[in-house]
């Protein structure tokens, strides 16, 4: 196999070859280093190679999962791997192995992929692009001036570059679909709980944050939802499990939907018309596939869900940086970025009665989207509010901390309704822009919806294919 057969497969494909023995697991991680060491140097999306790791685990005998024998990787976001170090996007972090694996990265090695490195992510996650000081900027393997998204920007550059089939992200805010829908992939946030996030908490940033991957194909994200799901001893709370797996919500006829077309931002920010464009025409596809669109607004978000959100993620981060303080004796203050530093100081002013308000008006927010999909099956809007933008306007360096939160919530509008939702949410790369740079198109589903979602995903795959559709040749 070269790297062209290569990337012609996706993850479920590459990983039948290796089960009838047409290629082995260190075949394909050479093919997979290979490209890395052609394509990295001008994309920056790996910060940590696992080259020995990978190797030996493939000597040990990986498990017969699902994706047995595929190349992987980590974002480089807490994402604990047993011997490993990480940085968070940050030179705060010391370089100190792993003592064990967390669950998510756990169930990734029981599905037989084999993680040979970790990709960018901006400082600690909280920026929509991945420019950390640290590594410097990720680059979009569609345009190389243009920002690959975050925070799993790393995971985006490296999927689409075709280092990988699929990389494992996580999402507090957008930061799976960002990427996704800024490099022309298939990028799911799971519901709330639906993926494990132990053992060391039960929640991430009070329940707005959760792991899964990016993909090309909409099979490898269901397949992968399967081999992750599922509660671990512990939790907080619980996803309602699936009725039968996701994988087998494809291939098959349906019940049509009704689905609530959304084209104006909660807080009437402007959208690019071809982002508009873009959604109208995924509007029309669903309807020629027998679904009933209907436009719809969301009155029921307020203006206080931003400020909720601000709340919540400045007040984990104000806790984050606290607890390293503590772990290393060093001031954040000599190590960190402006505006993560801004965000924490903000966070930490917040009172104990602020940050239950916070959490009050999420759930209503959630009450609200729940009373939304009573009369709705899904919901409808842009990914994001324009193309990928240039690198540097979302500069987590920046001094004024106002400034770059405005620019944020500007482009990424609709995002985080479904982490403080709980629902799920998918980007799909349905089309493109005038400069040929991706377009995405997100669906949002009722808590616990994410069959909805893929069922309609695969209709959409098969009725506007995007694999074939790969960023110039680097």
């Amino acid at each position: 196999m070269n790297f062209e057969d290569y990337r012609g497969r996706d993850a479920t494909a590459l990983a039948e070859r290796v089960a009838v023995g047409d290629i082995t697991a260190d075949e394909l991680l050479d093919i997979a280093l290979g490209r890395a060491e052609a394509v990295n140097s001008r994309i920056n999306a790996l910060t940590l190679r696992h080259d020995a790791l990978a190797r030996r685990a493939i000597a040990d005998g990986l498990p017969a999962g699902p994706f047995r024998g595929v190349p992987f990787l980590l974002k480089d976001l807490y994402a604990l791997l047993a011997g490993t170090p990480l940085t968070n996007g940050s030179r705060l972090t010391p370089p100190v192995p792993a003592p064990y694996d967390n669950t998510l990265v756990g169930r990734f090695k029981s599905a037989g992929l084999v993680i040979f490195g970790k990709t960018a992510s901006p400082e600690f996650g909280v920026n929509i692009s991945t420019e950390p000081l640290l590594h410097g900027a990720c680059r979009n393997p569609f345009d190389l001036t243009r920002s690959a998204g975050g925070s799993s920007g790393g995971a985006a550059a490296a999927v689409a570059a075709g280092i990988v089939p699929m990389a494992h992200a996580t999402d507090g805010g957008g930061s799976i679909r960002i990427p996704a829908a800024s490099c022309g992939l298939v990028g799911l946030k799971p519901s709330r709980a639906r993926n494990p996030i132990g053992p060391d908490v039960g929640e991430g940033w009070n329940g707005l944050a959760g792991g899964h991957v990016i993909t090309r194909t909409v099979r490898d994200t269901a397949r992968m939802l399967d081999a992750l799901a599922g509660p671990e001893p512990g939790d907080p709370y619980a996803c309602p499990p699936p009725r039968r797996p996701f994988a087998n919500e494809l291939g098959g006829e349906g019940p049509r939907l009704k689905i609530a077309l959304v084209r104006k931002t909660p807080f009437d920010t402007p959208l690019d018309p071809q982002c508009l464009a873009a959604v109208d025409d995924t509007a029309g596809i669903c309807g020629d596939l027998g679904h009933r669109i209907e436009e719809a607004e969301l009155s029921f978000v307020g203006e206080d869900v931003a400020w909720a959100m601000l709340t919540i993620v400045s007040t984990n981060l104000a806790t984050d940086l606290g607890a390293w303080r503590q772990r290393l004796g060093i001031d954040p203050a000599s190590a960190c970025e402006n505006v993560t530093l801004a965000l924490a100081e903000r966070g930490a002013k917040h009172s104990g009665v602020e940050v239950q308000r916070a959490i009050r008006i999420v759930q209503a927010l959630a009450r609200g989207f729940g009373r939304f999909f009573e009369r709705y099956d899904l919901l409808l809007v842009p990914s994001l509010a324009g193309p990928p933008p240039t690198l540097g306007l979302f500069d987590q360096n920046d001094t004024d901390l106002d400034r770059h939160l405005a620019l944020v919530s500007a482009h990424i509008p609709f995002m985080p309704l479904a982490n403080m939702s709980g629902c799920p949410a998918m980007t799909l790369p349905l089309h493109q822009s005038s400069e040929n740079l991706p377009l995405g198109s997100m669906f949002m589903a009722p808590f616990g919806g994410e069959a909805e979602l893929i069922r309609l995903a695969g209709e959409l795959e098969q009725a506007k294919p995007w694999f074939e559709r790969v960023p110039p040749e680097l």
